[in-house]
């Protein structure tokens, strides 16, 4: 009877889902009273199942296939922090989302995600980890959906792509389950043989574009244009990097024997050295606030991939801390970015600035968790980057030098935004009567800024208490908590730092505003025609894609159209003037069809006697 216990943060949050549904639009305050009392229920209910290890087994509605969930101390931690995440998130949507349409759905979805989310996390079991999966696929798309008028394209675009990796990652359960016999998560323990390396990349490819990875990023920019602010901070920023990485890990440590010099892990580090590179370059020249982030988010899951990648303990404890506290920055950075939108009305860096002033809480809390995203001591981010910086240069000094220039762009990007949008003369756009935002808006974002600069002073918390004991004994004992072991490391991210600092000043001079800081950069010869390319989304692969299925379909249409007219003409004409010729050999009288008559037997006489 305990175990069953592990149904509820599934259940809760899932009837309460549905729920929401079935009121009507007059119980606007109930609706939000019952999202945060079963978000605030799911969060205790967390942190009473932390210290507990145990699991659940049932039969699948008779099929067969065992139902089971699995409490343990990696699947536990990210229980929390999902729970933790849900609960503040949705205490902002309350002052976010409250004149918006369409509450119902999203308190609906948001809630129905929550649900597949603890789901996918304690699911010991492929087929019920693929049951959750596939339903963060369909509340992904409502969350979008219900954006607005121009969100429906977004919402059908992450879908496809979603859905498309899913499909790989289905064909992964496969191939894994044929080759361990078993369909149990925890019984799974494969060699990175040929047919091992096939079934761990389709898995992979589930992982990483769930967590936001490139290739299968580019619907997360539009997004974040189109859904409600609070799903970016909730999703892409949070839930989806957490059960990404979450289960990129449980693949890499558990269920197969990722080694440092396998080719699997050089493609781990690819991936993740060119996602950092390719998404922060994007970052850099954009004008909104919520498009930067985006690709920030993006371009963070590089360094835990990268770190996850190197299959060497500080890389592993660099990817996995740094899971969390992109979790904790981005989600703040997201929340400020709703703060700046829904007291300004505008996004657009263009018509920000000097807003600072008038939201010193917010811009408080932004400067936090730009530092921390940026790697500046001693905020989380800084912590768990030099991690990563660490294991990558034991694996080869290239994919170091890809972290660390993507750390440069990251913090002149910041710099870029946070000059542009809170510093600076006022905007004429923006109204000299835009004030702080309201307290339930304040008090999440407040909360999570906190937690970057705790997990950076305080890092042996996290990292002994939450982290390194999920890789038990593949670190011996060490602890990588504290203050960084290489100097040299050290020295070079603040030199980078500063550098970034001095790029930005440069960047002023030239232009005389922040939102110029960059333009040396952005239109640089040959790089600007890169940019001009990537903003006409030729690098898209979704538009790609889109143009190889028109062309397909043109070249199908044609080839029907062919088909059709042989049928449909040609063969009508053939047939039409054979039967025409017939007519006139026909018209001659008698003489002509004795002839025929003739002509017929002499042809049957030769057969006969050709046969004999």
């Amino acid at each position: 009877m305990t175990e069953q216990i592990l149904l509820f943060p599934v259940l809760l949050p899932a009837i309460a889902g549905l729920l929401m549904v079935l009121l009507s639009k007059r119980f606007g305050s109930l609706k939000e009273l019952i999202a945060v009392g079963i978000t605030l229920v799911n969060l205790v209910l967390a942190v009473y199942l932390y210290p507990m290890q145990m699991s659940y087994a049932a039969q699948w509605f008779g099929s067969g296939i065992e139902f089971s969930l699995r409490l343990y101390q990696f699947s536990a931690f990210i229980l929390a922090a999902v729970a933790g995440f849900g609960f503040l998130i949705v205490l902002y949507s309350v002052a976010f989302m409250r004149t918006r349409q369409s509450l119902s759905q999203y308190y609906a979805y948001t809630l129905l995600s929550l649900a597949m989310v603890n789901g996918a996390v304690l699911a010991d079991n492929l087929i019920a980890l693929l049951f959750f999966w596939e339903g963060l696929l369909i509340t992904l798309f409502g969350l979008i959906f219900i954006g607005g008028p121009s969100s429906f394209k977004s919402a059908v675009k992450a879908f496809v792509i979603v859905g498309i990796t899913d499909l790989c990652m289905m064909f992964g359960i496969g191939l894994t389950a044929f080759r361990a016999g078993t369909l149990t998560i925890s019984q799974i323990h494969l060699p990175l043989d040929a047919a091992g390396a096939v079934a761990f990349t389709f898995l992979m490819i589930g992982a990483i574009s769930k967590a936001g990875s490139m290739p299968f990023h580019s619907w997360i920019p539009d997004a974040a244009v189109d859904a409600p602010l609070p799903f970016m901070a909730f999703l892409p920023a949070a839930l989806e990097k957490l059960l990404g990485i979450y289960f990129l890990a449980r693949i890499s440590l558990d269920m197969f024997e990722l080694t440092a010099g396998s080719w699997v892990s050089l493609m781990l580090m690819i991936i993740g050295a060119i996602t950092i590179l390719l998404a922060v370059m994007m970052a850099l020249i954009q004008k909104d606030y919520k498009r930067l982030l985006s690709y920030h988010a993006i371009s963070q899951v590089g360094y835990m991939i990268l770190g996850i990648g190197t299959a060497v303990p500080a890389g592993i404890v660099g990817g996995l801390f740094h899971m969390i506290n992109h979790a904790m920055y981005k989600s703040c950075l997201f929340l400020t970015g709703g703060a700046v939108e829904r007291q300004t009305g505008t996004t657009d860096l263009e018509k920000l600035g000097g807003i600072g002033r008038k939201m010193p809480v917010t811009f408080i809390c932004f400067i936090i968790a730009a530092a921390a995203i940026s790697g500046v001591p001693p905020f989380n981010g800084f912590f768990s980057k030099e991690l990563v910086y660490d294991g990558a240069l034991e694996r080869g000094w290239i994919f170091y030098a890809a972290a660390i220039l993507g750390s440069f762009f990251t913090a002149a990007s910041f710099l870029k935004l946070g000059h542009s949008a809170f510093l600076g003369k006022a905007s004429g756009a923006i109204k000299e009567t835009v004030k702080e935002a309201p307290a339930f808006m304040l008090i999440p974002m407040i909360v999570i800024a906190s937690g970057c600069v705790f997990f950076g002073v305080y890092n042996a918390l996290p990292l002994n208490n939450f982290i390194q004991p999920v890789l038990g004994g593949k670190i011996d004992g060490h602890s990588f908590a504290g203050w960084p072991t290489s100097t040299m490391l050290v020295a070079i991210t603040v030199t980078v730092i500063i550098a970034a600092l001095a790029n930005h000043w440069y960047g002023i001079s030239r232009t005389g505003k922040g939102i110029g800081a960059v333009d040396h950069i952005h239109y640089a010869p040959v790089i600007s025609n890169i940019y001009n390319m990537a903003e006409k989304r030729y690098f898209d692969p979704y538009n790609i894609g889109l143009v190889l299925v028109n062309g397909i379909s043109r070249v199908a249409w044609w080839i029907d159209r062919g088909i059709d007219w042989i049928y449909s003409s040609f063969t009508v004409k053939v047939t039409y003037a054979a039967s025409t010729a017939m007519r006139k050999l026909h018209s001659d009288g008698y003489p002509a069809y004795i002839a025929w008559a003739l002509a017929g037997v002499i042809i049957v006489i030769a057969v006969t006697l050709k046969r004999i």
